[in-house]
């Protein structure tokens, strides 16, 4: 397990340090569960209280914060984003591989990198490139002429189709669907003639993708994910979307085909999308919306039912149904007024 000194962090961080610079911690922990050896962090005000009663052996936390404040800190203006990287400094996650396994099936014409680890029963196809120190784990399929830049990495059970672009050092987790067909299909008859989907799918650098989560190769021109997005499990992108770079969107969100999603956008979980809508830069969706048109300035856009106890929803429930009726009576009291 490796320690590092807060002086050391401080550095790291570019903190101010507050206590003894030699105090070593080697784990993060909350301020609830802190014991003696670890670093927490206070981000949210609600639980400043906490800081005096934690046993943590220092606290990342805001200078004006740290002013009644005894203890070792580490004193930032953002004390989450301390918290994220120094996550990432004492990162222990295990890599998805760490050699090209034997018992990977790898054909002669794919192109492998420098430094690239290849888990058992992991399928790389023809033509497929995978640039340097790219990590790929166990049973993943990579399909024929797809392309993974450098770093990026794959935890087992990914699957990635044809023609596929990865960017460097994307992330991708255990059973992501990348490139599947998407639902194209033309009435014919009274039945349903598939249409093959000829376009692939890019992904931009830096790009985080969930578990479980499907992203559909275009019809003709390629789906599109951006660069520096992150996407959240279970979400669906269906053929053709765009996401701008930098976006990110929450779990269980099905965002239909030719949706166009500018950058810097936010979607919150289990939203819903229509196809060939365009949602403007910096627009932010809250979770459980359906947006059902286009979104042309940037703000904040609702539609989900807050949750409220059983007897107000059938209450409620029994007025939306009334609501017609309402508008009929309220529009004829109109026009008796507009008549005396």
């Amino acid at each position: 397990m490796v320690k590092f000194t807060l002086a050391q962090l401080a550095k790291k961080l570019d903190a101010t340090l507050q206590g003894d610079g030699d105090i070593a911690v080697s784990r993060i922990a909350t301020l609830k569960s802190a014991q003696s050896g670890q670093i927490s962090f206070l981000a949210n005000p609600k639980y400043k209280e906490q800081i005096f009663t934690s046993q943590a052996s220092a606290i990342i936390m805001r200078p004006e914060d740290a002013q009644d404040f005894v203890g070792n800190a580490l004193l930032l203006d953002e004390p989450y984003v301390g918290y994220a990287k120094l996550a990432n400094i004492m990162d222990s996650t295990p890599r998805p591989a760490r050699n090209i396994s034997p018992l990977a099936t790898i054909s002669d014409s794919a192109v492998i990198g420098n430094d690239v680890a290849i888990g058992p029963n992991t399928v790389i196809e023809d033509g497929a490139v995978i640039g340097d120190e790219c990590i790929i784990g166990a049973n993943c399929f990579i399909g024929e002429n797809t392309t993974l830049k450098t770093g990026a990495k794959l935890w087992a059970n990914v699957v990635i189709y044809h023609n596929v672009v990865i960017g460097a050092n994307c992330l991708i987790h255990s059973t992501a669907v990348i490139g599947a067909d998407g639902f194209g299909f033309a009435p014919n008859d009274g039945q349903w003639y598939k249409i093959p989907q000829l376009g692939g799918v890019e992904i931009g650098d830096g790009t985080e993708i969930g578990a479980g989560t499907t992203i559909d190769r275009g019809a003709l021109d390629p789906t599109i994910v951006g660069a520096g997005c992150i996407i959240d499990d279970q979400v669906h992108l269906g053929h053709n979307v765009i996401v701008g770079n930098h976006s990110a969107m929450a779990a269980n969100t099905c965002v239909a085909g030719s949706v166009n999603i500018g950058n810097n956008c936010i979607v919150g979980g289990a939203c819903a999308i229509n196809g060939h809508l365009t949602i403007c830069d910096g627009a932010t969706i809250t979770g459980m919306s359906m947006v059902i048109k286009d979104i042309s300035e940037p703000g904040v856009y609702s539609s989900g039912m807050p949750s409220q106890t059983n007897r107000e929803w059938r209450k409620n429930g029994a007025r939306y149904r009334q609501l017609d009726d309402i508008a009929k009576r309220l529009k004829a009291v109109e026009k008796r007024l507009k008549q005396d």
